[in-house]
């Protein structure tokens, strides 16, 4: 048992930044990566997307159910007010929450989301009934407190109706 806990952490470092790895495990125990892709927007690549679960644990059609970490490495330059409005856009189209709470989610979205450039790694942290922490290449930037917001951001990717069919096959390792 101790040996392949010694080999998972080993592996984990090999895939992690080093300074990543306190932070990023927090929320998961044992991490795998479960699946990745890139999201292109008329041809031009935003961002490439990493999503991991515990091991033992995969996601599937119960992909709100299981803790997760969901990374986005940007390619390119975007405004952080403009990744959140965004955001809300893509949540609308999959039918999760109410006015109300879109409202909220922008606001506390647009509170905690950095202008990103090339390069940038941006992680949600999804805990089930929690609130969700993001962390900016490795380090901790805020939370969004709403239990329910955390499942209603991952639904962006994971949702059977996501704009992005494709990646979130990818991302659920299909």
């Amino acid at each position: 048992m101790l040996l392949r806990r010694l080999l998972c952490f080993v592996i984990l470092c090999a895939l992690l930044p080093a300074a990543a790895i306190a932070q990023e495990t927090f929320a998961l125990k044992d991490p795998v990566e479960v699946g990745s892709g890139s999201f292109r927007w008329f041809g031009l690549k935003l961002y490439d997307a990493r999503l991991r679960a515990e091991r033992g644990r995969p996601p599937g059609n119960d992909w709100n159910q299981v803790p997760l970490a969901l990374e986005l490495t940007y390619a390119r330059s975007l405004v952080g007010s403009k990744i959140a409005d965004a955001s809300v856009d893509e949540m609308k189209k999959v039918g999760v929450g109410n006015p109300a709470q879109h409202d909220a989610w922008r606001a506390a979205m647009r509170a905690v989301f950095p202008d990103v450039q090339d390069g940038t790694r941006l992680t949600g942290l999804y805990q089930p009934g929690q609130p969700m922490r993001f962390l900016r290449d490795g380090q901790p930037i805020g939370e969004v407190a709403d239990p329910e917001f955390g499942a209603a951001f991952l639904a962006i990717w994971l949702h059977p109706k996501t704009s992005a069919p494709k990646l979130r096959a990818a991302l659920l390792g299909k």
